[in-house]
């Protein structure tokens, strides 16, 4: 079972991979967003070098809870995603991971070039931790 997460932003899309064990997530990449079919195309190469049997998605639940314009475009985007993954979609709320990411880097002193190259990769790493913790805790 491999579990696999992604940070859908407009530019970028990042990409995580728990460890066999379920315990921690590993950022492994980022798919520089072109077209529709070109994005699908690299994300599916990705769901078959991990074997993929859950995707967890960065849903973009605005502050108050509403599901906004962003939101409705990761509907449409999932549903996109659909035509090349058959396995189980789990959505996470994303509310400030890319912030979080991105204050961890600049912590580490990490330029603002090089952070632009994995912070995207790194919030779906805090996205898939968020999901590996829960369920954990659901299991207990």
């Amino acid at each position: 079972m491999s579990v696999m997460a992604l940070d859908v932003g407009t530019k970028r899309i990042g990409v995580a991979i728990a460890d066999p064990s379920g315990t921690f997530a590993l950022p492994v990449g980022t798919v520089e967003r072109s077209t529709l079919n070109a994005d699908l195309e690299r994300l599916a190469e990705y769901l078959g070098s991990y074997a993929v049997t859950d995707l967890v998605i960065g849903d973009p639940v605005a502050l108050s809870g509403e599901r906004g314009i962003a939101a409705q475009k990761m509907d449409a985007f999932i549903d996109q995603l659909a035509r090349i993954y058959a396995g189980r979609i789990h959505r996470i709320d994303e509310r400030m991971t890319t912030a979080q990411a991105t204050k961890t880097l600049i912590a580490a002193d990490v330029s603002r070039k090089k952070r632009r190259g994995v912070v995207d990769k790194m919030a779906a790493a805090l996205i898939l931790e968020t999901f590996l913790s829960r369920r954990r805790n659901e299991a207990r």
